[in-house]
């Protein structure tokens, strides 16, 4: 697999996205599905009420579609499953929304119970495989057995990466640009390590989240929803396992591990001493309500982004 066959893969899932983009955008305001905006954020962003969102099943189709076409391996089939069945997830919590007229979907117990489900398959999936459950560090050429640990590790990994990918949901283009750029990452990983199948697959998303871009950049026409954050963060998971980078991901998706952070510190600080750390979590809020324009906040995130993909490509490959 050479450097220009990737390029043409993301090229492919680019113009899949761009061309059902424009179709995408009406329907979805003639079936009236909108995006409710929570009370709780920031005042300015009542504005985006109404905005047409489950825009990620754009993402999703184009990415499994060109990875399928490009690449029909059982590891192909097995990141699609992972992906579509968070995505899938997020789809009855963007339903739920719409139906109800609220920013009150899933209750946080179903949303986890399903996560974990689809986790619990993956791990199926990895053990009929003849998987082997270890953790690899790196730098030091050291493969941690984790046993039947392994299972608890890979849904606390799991699921705290597709929540932090979810938290990180919260402006236009920014868990769009955030993830576009890790993935590009772990496609270089995947590529370097000749993992053909797991790299077509992250460039067929970097391709697709690049033309969701498009649509969702400030002021967005098209949200992601739950729909597509749940399967990027869950695609994103499953990719960092597979090329066995899980600590990688702490670095490559550093954004993800802040704004999570951020939320935590902020919740234990607040029940304990009864004061906020930040202004609003997660912590791109923080900076929208210091005064930062929401493109400042973007923009300053995915250069945050880069840099850390690019640190972690660099140390990766020495």
């Amino acid at each position: 697999m050479d450097l220009q066959s990737l390029s043409f893969i993301f090229g492919v899932s680019f113009a899949i996205v761009l061309l059902l983009g424009p179709l995408a955008i009406p329907l979805l305001h003639r079936f009236r599905f909108g995006q409710a905006i929570r009370a709780e954020g920031p005042a300015r962003h009542q504005i985006k009420s109404g905005t047409p969102t489950m825009g990620g099943i754009l993402v999703i189709f184009s990415a499994a579609f060109t990875a399928w076409r490009f690449s029909s391996s059982p590891t192909t089939v097995i990141l699609i499953f992972v992906m579509v069945a968070f995505g899938v997830i997020g789809l009855l919590d963007d339903s739920l929304k719409i139906l109800r007229r609220r920013n009150l979907g899933l209750t946080t117990r179903q949303k986890i119970l399903a996560q974990i489900t689809v986790v619990v398959a993956f791990y199926i999936m990895l053990y009929l495989r003849g998987w082997h459950f270890a953790l690899f560090i790196p730098g030091v050429n050291y493969a941690l057995q984790l046993g039947i640990f392994y299972l608890p590790f890979l849904v606390l990994f799991m699921i705290g990466t597709v929540n932090a990918v979810n938290l990180t949901d919260g402006l236009d283009g920014l868990a769009a640009g955030t993830t576009g750029i890790a993935f590009a990452a772990f496609a270089a990983m995947a590529w370097w390590e000749s993992q053909w199948n797991v790299s077509v697959f992250a460039m067929a998303l970097v391709g697709a989240l690049v033309g969701f871009l498009i649509f969702n950049r400030h002021p967005a026409k098209l949200f992601m929803g739950d729909t597509g954050s749940l399967a990027i963060g869950g695609a994103l998971a499953a990719i960092a396992v597979l090329t066995r980078s899980e600590i990688w991901l702490a670095l490559v998706g550093g954004i993800f591990v802040m704004e999570a952070l951020s939320v935590i510190i902020q919740v234990i600080s607040f029940q304990t001493f009864g004061r906020r750390v930040f202004r609003m979590s997660p912590l791109h809020h923080h900076f929208e309500l210091a005064g930062w324009s929401e493109w400042r906040v973007v923009t300053t995130f995915w250069l945050t982004g880069l840099a850390l993909s690019l640190v972690a490509l660099y140390l990766y490959v020495r």
